[in-house]
């Protein structure tokens, strides 16, 4: 019963987790574009939002990056110059300041919205739902760096990534990629894939805007006539 609760966990759940994003995301842009945005709160009450806005979107951005280049890049791409040990101090060394970072920002803003009574009562269950889950998930990441410091040698990071390129290119039998891998590791996998689930039908759905707003660097330049 376990082994098949690994498989489905780490083998066709992140499947399921990725379809439902990507669709559900269409459906709603198409269908309810009204509610594509990030629900500012900005207008009940200024303090605060700054600093742990600017704190948590700048520590995620960097852990976002730093996930997919540390895990999606080929072996053959960073291998003649980082060696697999010195790989993984990278990716701990910057990711765990981002991720401090950002777990700051996270906590003044998630004290911001339930200290406040305007706040919270203008608040979904979603919305505070969501930053919790981040929060633990931005909390299970930085207890796997203090994991990695206990194996520096770069061989549970490869088996790490060798797993997520598995998921990104259809391989079969990626789950038993994981087998042994500590608790800490699983939850935060596991967590991460859930946040990709749940994204189209939160706040988080505004991620998408962000990434599209790199058209613009690319678009027409507006042209303006006179009468």
């Amino acid at each position: 019963m376990s082994d098949y609760f690994h498989q489905f966990v780490f083998g066709i759940y992140p499947y399921i987790c990725l379809a439902v994003l990507l669709l559900g995301s269409l459906v709603r842009f198409d269908r309810e574009q009204y509610t594509w945005k990030s629900d500012s709160s900005q207008m009940l009450r200024h303090g605060a939002l700054r600093l742990g806005s600017n704190l948590f979107h700048f520590g995620i951005l960097v852990v976002v990056g730093g996930h997919f280049v540390g895990f999606l890049a080929p072996h053959w791409l960073v291998s003649p110059f980082l060696s697999a040990s010195m790989h993984q101090l990278l990716a701990m060394v910057a990711g765990g300041a981002a991720g401090v970072v950002a777990i700051i920002g996270l906590s003044i803003l998630i004290h911001r919205r339930l200290s406040d009574v305007r706040i919270r009562r203008n608040s979904r269950i979603s919305d505070i739902a969501i930053v919790l889950i981040l929060w633990v998930q931005l909390a299970l990441g930085l207890g796997t760096v203090v994991l990695s410091m206990r194996h520096m040698d770069g061989a549970m990071f490869e088996q790490l990534t060798d797993y997520v390129k598995g998921v990104v290119t259809f391989q079969p039998n990626i789950a038993s990629l994981l087998v042994g891998v500590p608790l800490t590791y699983q939850l935060h996998i596991a967590l991460g894939f859930t946040i990709f689930l749940i994204t189209p039908f939160t706040r988080m759905v505004h991620i998408w805007s962000g990434f599209a707003s790199i058209a613009y660097l690319i678009r027409p330049y507006q042209l303006v006539r006179k009468r």
